[in-house]
């Protein structure tokens, strides 16, 4: 546990847990399960009966895997990898997911809370980084819950709230001051498009703009400790698609203009077709070096100037 000058601790959740506000906001994420908002979906089912809304997903946490990943970005990694957690089921539902068991089909194990406290407390053991929730937003209750159990046990490494971006602004605003690194994919800037190949998620531009705004305002840019190791910051992830699909040069433009020109940004290059993919014209291919060439040239057209190599 580190604090700075000011005597303020870090990660910075353990500053929330002292004064009580980290419990009141673990009860009231609990009660939303009850009439679920958690993301833009509204599907407002009563997850605790295990009625089921477009994530599939009931109100007991579920975990397809916890360990130390050595494939994230190179801030995350370090040298002993960051500890991540990914969960079952997803709200967005996208139909080219290289992770589809997971996401579509739910593949995983259900655990309690405590469980998920005992997970996050083991990869802290193994000299994880950070803890990374993969996917989140749907079990969000379940995850705080998890972090307020963990934390008197010693729990001491920052939260990494690792989503597709498709997110309701008030929601992220209770996770601030507990959150201290949003990993968040910005994957369209069409809402056709976002409707087309995330199962009708048209408004996924209009909240993942909103979304973004929010975790900026909370964290800023990316900050690193002596060793390169992300300490606190926002770092952006954007999947360039086939024939511009994700609107790729509206993204970074929308980066560079409305949060910073020093924003970590991966510019990710591996889509493949996978799950579904292979029914729509479009994106039923790879992407070509010159699509992602030209990826890089809109990112230097407007300036952004902290790009993952």
């Amino acid at each position: 546990m580190m604090a700075d000058r000011s005597g303020v601790k870090y990660p910075s959740y353990l500053n929330l847990f002292e004064d009580g506000t980290l419990e009141k906001r673990a009860k009231e994420l609990k009660e939303i399960y009850t009439n679920c908002t958690l993301c833009p979906r509204d599907c407002r089912v009563d997850r605790t009966r295990k009625q089921l809304g477009k994530c599939r997903a009931t109100s007991t946490l579920k975990i397809s895997s916890a360990f130390p990943h050595f494939g994230e970005e190179r801030p995350l990694v370090g040298q002993k990898g960051s500890g991540t957690i990914f969960l079952s089921h997803c709200g967005l539902r996208c139909l080219y997911c290289q992770n589809h068991t997971i996401s579509m089909d739910g593949e995983g194990i259900e655990v309690s809370d405590e469980r998920a406290a005992e997970a996050m407390l083991k990869l802290q053991k193994m000299g994880c980084h950070n803890i990374n929730w993969v996917t989140p937003t749907h079990y969000l209750p379940s995850l705080i819950n998890g972090l307020k159990l963990a934390i008197p046990m010693g729990l001491k490494l920052p939260i990494v709230y690792n989503t597709s971006g498709y997110e309701r602004p008030e929601i992220l605003r209770k996770l601030d001051g507990i959150v201290d690194i949003y990993l968040p994919d910005f994957k369209y800037w069409d809402p056709e498009m976002a409707g087309k190949y995330s199962s009708e998620a048209y408004s996924y531009p209009h909240y993942a703009r909103l979304a973004f705004k929010e975790m900026f305002r909370q964290v800023g840019d990316l900050e690193a400790d002596g060793r390169g190791v992300a300490r606190r910051g926002l770092m952006v992830r954007h999947l360039v698609l086939p024939n511009r699909v994700a609107g790729t040069r509206e993204v970074l433009k929308f980066i560079a203009e409305e949060l910073s020109r020093t924003t970590y940004i991966n510019i990710m290059r591996q889509y493949r077709p996978e799950y579904r993919a292979r029914e729509f014209k479009e994106i039923n291919r790879r992407l070509t070096g010159a699509e992602y060439a030209e990826a890089l040239g809109w990112a230097k057209e407007f300036g952004l100037s902290n790009l993952d190599r």
